[in-house]
């Protein structure tokens, strides 16, 4: 069976998330696919979820669960980039935040908040990259996002260093986050260490080094696919109905009420399940199935293996 799975990477500072993704690709056959769950900035550290083969195809699922951040913040500087890669400016004469106020501010910014992208990012706007507009000169106003902030802590305060842990939703930018964090607090603030310690239930613990991607056998470090996809409720299909949806079929009726998911698979109880992951007995991820037109129909289909 062609490389089929998960790496769960720790991207070292000074690598692009792309480095890693060509690092793998290059130990596997051709034209396998590989695809990377959320971009780390060069600067950054930490986990890095890669998808290998048919596997690439949940990266999207991967990317809808909570991400878990470690950070440290310079109070009282700045740079256009919002980092150490942009020239720093520094404000001696702006007020030093305590820690209560600080404190305060991290109560302002936890939930759905809305944030505005740092002009240098690879969001898209009106078709090109902010950032490659920013290079050519550009003026242009950066659109506004809600995202979601679960847990935004200081965890150390030694003016002018604020250590923060965060776990935050998809999309969030924790330059912005931590940026803001100082302005609500009278100051300003880049960052100058960032490492992502989990995406859902793939975390820094278990991963494998950049050394251990170059020299070793990949297969054994190959994480199930079940996994990228935890957080949405699943059901057991007959062995019969498996191969129907590996021939793209429908089927006329599921038991989602019967199927297993976590307190994250919905945030109300009573909301309607359009979206199911169907395993195989031998609990193997079959396929994601969509609610079409009263039928459970296959939206993607993964290879099953013979034997276990």
């Amino acid at each position: 069976m062609p490389p089929f799975g998960f790496l769960c990477c720790n991207k070292p500072r000074g690598m692009t998330s792309r480095d890693v993704v060509n690092v793998v690709q290059r130990r596997l056959p051709r034209k396998t696919k590989v695809g990377h769950a959320g971009t780390l900035d060069p600067l950054a550290e930490g986990v890095l979820v890669l998808g290998v083969g048919p596997a690439v195809r949940l990266v999207p699922y991967v990317q809808q669960q909570p991400k878990h951040y470690q950070a440290t913040f310079r109070i009282g500087s700045s740079s256009v980039s919002g980092d150490l890669e942009g020239e720093i400016s520094e404000f001696p004469d702006l007020p030093i935040p305590t820690r209560d106020q600080l404190e305060g501010a991290t109560r302002n910014l936890t939930g759905e908040i809305e944030q505005i992208p740092p002009a240098h990012s690879a969001i898209w706007v009106d078709g090109e990259r902010a950032y490659r507009r920013i290079r050519a000169g550009e003026e242009f106003e950066m659109p506004s996002r809600r995202v979601q902030i679960d847990t935004l802590e200081i965890t150390r305060y030694e003016f002018p260093e604020v250590d923060l842990n965060i776990v935050c939703g998809s999309g969030t930018y924790i330059r912005t986050l931590g940026i803001d964090l100082a302005i609500n607090a009278g100051s300003t603030a880049v960052m100058s260490f960032l490492s992502r310690l989990g995406v859902g239930p793939f975390q820094l613990k278990n991963s494998v080094s950049i050394d251990v991607l170059r020299e070793d056998d990949l297969e054994p470090h190959f994480l199930p696919v079940s996994l990228a996809v935890q957080h949405l409720p699943c059901v057991k299909v007959t062995d019969e109905d498996a191969t129907r949806l590996g021939h793209g079929l429908c089927l006329d009726e599921m038991k989602p009420s019967t199927a297993t998911k976590n307190n994250t698979a919905t945030k109300n109880a009573d909301q309607e399940i359009t979206e199911v992951v169907a395993m195989t007995q031998r609990g193997q991820v079959r396929a994601i199935v969509r609610l079409k037109r009263g039928q459970w129909c296959p939206y993607r289909v993964f290879p099953i293996r013979e034997t276990e």
